[in-house]
């Protein structure tokens, strides 16, 4: 027993084989997780900009309904978004900027770019359904809708 005893006192540390192994296992989760991660983070991003293009279009219904809203050149109906922060209905846009919101009867859209690190969501006459429908590898240039551009 004393000599199976000193036996286990006298191994210490890791043979070279067992090493490598636990470095080729780390190299391997590594490979998977960083990418996953990656992801993710682009998505919060553009669920971000795309809650931050929310908030500006319930802003500008609030802002319809207690002003009616003024009518631009073309007789629609219009409200920037630094107008929704000026009149108290919009405390913030987030990364959204220059953004401007035409009421509609089948419904408000919006217009302008959102932006953040390395992630730009552009909004053209987008209502909240197209926001809400709008993929992460949205990269479509249609006429109205969302445009997602991820850059790294």
């Amino acid at each position: 027993m004393k000599k199976f005893l000193k036996k286990k006192l006298n191994q210490k540390g890791l043979t070279l084989v067992e090493l490598l192994a636990v470095i080729v296992i780390l190299g391997i989760i590594s490979a998977i997780a960083v990418p996953s991660i990656g992801n993710i983070i682009t998505n919060s991003k553009v669920n971000a900009l795309k809650a931050d293009g929310q908030n500006v279009l319930s802003a500008a219904q609030m802002y319809f309904a207690e002003t009616g809203g003024t009518a631009n050149v073309d007789g629609d109906k219009v409200v920037t978004q630094q107008q929704l922060i000026e009149g108290g209905f919009l405390e913030d846009a987030g990364g959204l900027t220059g953004a401007t919101v035409k009421k509609a009867d089948t419904g408000n859209t919006i217009s302008g770019t959102a932006t953040t690190k390395g992630v730009t969501v552009v909004f053209k006459d987008a209502t909240s359904r197209d926001i809400t429908d709008a993929d992460v590898k949205a990269t479509d240039t249609t006429a109205t809708g969302v445009k997602v551009k991820v850059t790294r």
